[in-house]
């Protein structure tokens, strides 16, 4: 009858407790007991079943009777009551209330009025309970709704495993960098906290302590044909009326999606969503980028990339700068699939040689830890199958000779086209706030299948030309901030560019020289160092007045399987030369704004620079109108008739 009466009372406090439990104070309605003989602390953290039963041991002194509770106190003050039904000398186990969900409690054992405090307790509900592999200090499930799923890749970012038959998976894990990721299956999704895909788990324990992290997927369908998004430098920093600025973005980028409802769509940064220096000046941190991010974005998931702005630079060390980043976004280097791609996302960003200061003193190159995971993750990818690897700064970068060369650390880099041997391969990086592709098969790169993509600003030129010239959003090489857009069918890719609040048939811009012009008239307020002006007398030097009737073309996302054509109105041809230019609506909408300034101790930053992808033509005379056509590898045709005088002015190019 006892034992009856036991676990009657048990199911009554089960069903009942939780709804009438209210915070207590811990010194008034339940003083501890004394003398119980029960001195031992809970384990830091416990994985339990909705409702299901949990055995603690007790190494010495006295076990919890069968007519005590386990009482729970969540931070909010509820207390969650559960019955022990059963002990033994050493141990005895608890039926946790139903009500007991993720979250840290304090711990008590409840005898009649009183309470014996047990410690801190950190629950994780499961579906299942599992038994970690002798030497394994993380371990987990991976399932859907339907159970287990095998072959998942996990990681620490050191070791690499891949889930069981019944989607169990165990790591040996010195726990170095406080998580463990799954690279996401081809035909599933993670769960999501708003725009973040919950791809990564951080661990709590020590590593001489086993610790569960799960992992939910959902099956999908039509993931073969999708779109991708490539997010370049943002810098939200609450400076240059950038937050307003950042809207027009958001409202473009969900307007196209709206355009295209019905399509699968994903997207990814490529580093820099914050800017480090107002983490503190202006109290905007990683931690603001999410809730702005989430505000104005929904229904998509963003995976993430590290840029260089993303760092402390109040720390001293690579590892101890990354911490915000790990802790509130993503891992720093990671893989997942999407259809029949592989990605790999690389931190190639190394503090290293921080100080403390705003020196910020980083190079650009891929850890050995990196690259020696990398070596493993590419183990499980077949060499058919297409890799896009994302990372903040390029690898590669054009040469005013049409040439390429490293931008990179030689030995990493060197490391890294190594690995990918037989691979076929796009990087999509930023960093530069400029548009350029690297084609694939050149000397560069080794003459394998490695095409590089550096992806222009969302913020163009740090949010700059916007804030002095509204409606002219501007990177320092000319191309209009806003970011990539690729479309994967199974493993066809293309791609194209998409400027803010700008359709895509905007693929270049004509300027007619003879309309171009700049001089100190143009910084009446200018004085200073002779630097500064030796600094701005570069623009003066390269449109100076002339009727030379040649006219200037920017095509901001050329690679050398476009062609572009210009003729004349009677169907001449006119000879088209690739040259290194200053974009002329770059220089009018940010840099003449930046060097009108009194007292000029040297160059403003951010003013415009000078870049490849321009091509000159020299026309018959000033008056003659011409049809530039522009195409690309995949048959996209731009056309332009530019009627010439073709007026130069701020206002004439507005967005």
């Amino acid at each position: 009858m006892k034992t009856i009466e036991k676990y009657l009372i048990g199911a009554i406090l089960t069903v009942f407790l939780p709804l009438t439990a209210a915070s207590c104070s811990s010194s008034d309605d339940n003083p501890p007991i004394s003398d119980s003989g029960i001195h031992f602390s809970v384990p830091a953290k416990i994985d339990i079943m909705q409702g299901g039963d949990y055995t603690f041991n007790v190494p010495s002194g006295s076990v919890p009777l069968t007519t005590d509770f386990l009482m729970l106190e969540a931070s909010n003050g509820v207390l969650h009551i559960s019955p022990i039904v059963s002990a033994t000398e050493n141990s005895f186990t608890v039926r946790f209330n139903p009500s007991v969900t993720d979250g840290s409690y304090r711990a008590y054992i409840k005898r009649d009025d009183r309470r014996i405090p047990l410690g801190q307790l950190s629950v994780a509900i499961v579906e299942s309970i599992i038994e970690p592999a002798e030497g394994a200090t993380i371990y987990g499930l991976v399932s859907t709704d339907e159970g287990g799923v095998k072959g998942v890749v996990v990681s620490d970012g050191i070791e690499v495993t891949t889930t069981d038959e019944n989607g169990v998976y165990n790591l040996k894990s010195n726990k170095h960098y406080g998580y463990v990721f799954i690279s996401v299956p081809s035909g599933y999704e993670v769960e999501a906290d708003g725009v973040l895909p919950r791809m990564y788990r951080l661990t709590t324990a020590d590593n001489t302590k086993a610790e569960r992290a799960d992992f939910r997927l959902t099956q999908v369908d039509g993931q073969d044909t999708y779109k991708v998004f490539f997010l370049g430098d943002m810098h939200l920093a609450n400076r240059t009326d950038d937050a307003a600025q950042f809207r027009q973005f958001t409202a473009d980028f969900n307007n196209y999606r709206n355009s295209c409802s019905g399509q699968k769509m994903y997207a990814i940064t490529l580093g820099d969503m914050t800017w480090d220096l107002y983490w503190y000046d202006n109290k905007y941190e990683i931690a603001d980028y999410i809730k702005t991010i989430n505000e104005q974005v929904k229904d998509i998931q963003i995976f993430h990339t590290m840029g260089n702005h993303d760092y402390d630079y109040k720390a001293f060390n690579d590892f101890d700068a990354a911490l915000q980043y790990r802790t509130h976004l993503a891992p720093g280097y990671y893989s997942f699939n999407i259809g029949k791609v592989h990605y790999i996302v690389l931190d190639d960003i190394d503090c290293d040689g921080y100080d403390g200061t705003t020196a910020r003193l980083y190079t650009k190159n891929l850890s050995d830890d990196q690259l020696t995971w990398l070596a493993k993750d590419l183990a499980y990818v077949n060499k058919s199958t297409p890799v896009i690897i994302t990372a903040h700064a390029p690898f590669f970068r054009p040469t005013e000779t049409g040439s390429y060369k490293y931008d990179h650390d030689a030995a990493s880099t060197d490391r890294l086209l190594s690995l990918l041997d037989g691979y076929k391969v796009h990087f999509v990086t930023g960093h530069t706030h400029m548009n350029y592709n690297v084609p694939a098969g050149h000397q560069v790169s080794g003459g394998r299948d490695i095409m590089e993509h550096n992806v222009a600003a969302i913020c163009a030129s740090w949010w700059w030309s916007g804030h002095l010239t509204p409606g002219l959003h501007l990177s320092t090489d000319g191309t209009p901030g806003g970011y990539a857009i690729w479309d994967i069918n199974g493993t066809d890719i293309k791609w194209i560019y998409k400027g803010t609040n700008l359709n895509e048939d905007v693929q270049f811009r004509s300027y007619d020289l003879n309309q171009v012009r700049f001089s100190l008239n143009d910084v009446p307020d200018m004085s200073g160092t002779t630097t500064a002006t030796n600094a701005f007398n570069k623009y003066i030097q390269a449109y100076p007045a002339n009727s030379n009737n040649e006219v200037l073309i920017n095509v901001w996302n050329w690679n050398p399987s476009w062609t572009i054509t210009v003729t004349t109105e009677s169907g001449q041809t006119l000879t088209c030369t690739p040259v290194g230019a200053y974009d002329p609506l770059h220089i009018a909408a940010l840099t003449v704004k930046r060097f009108n300034k009194a007292n000029l101790k040297s160059a403003p930053s951010f003013i415009t620079e000078l870049f490849v992808h321009f091509f000159k033509v020299k026309a018959p005379d000033a008056t003659s109108t011409l049809n530039i056509t522009v195409k690309d590898e995949f048959g996209h045709t731009w056309t332009e008739e530019m009627k010439r005088p073709k007026a130069f002015s701020t206002d004439a190019y507005m967005q």
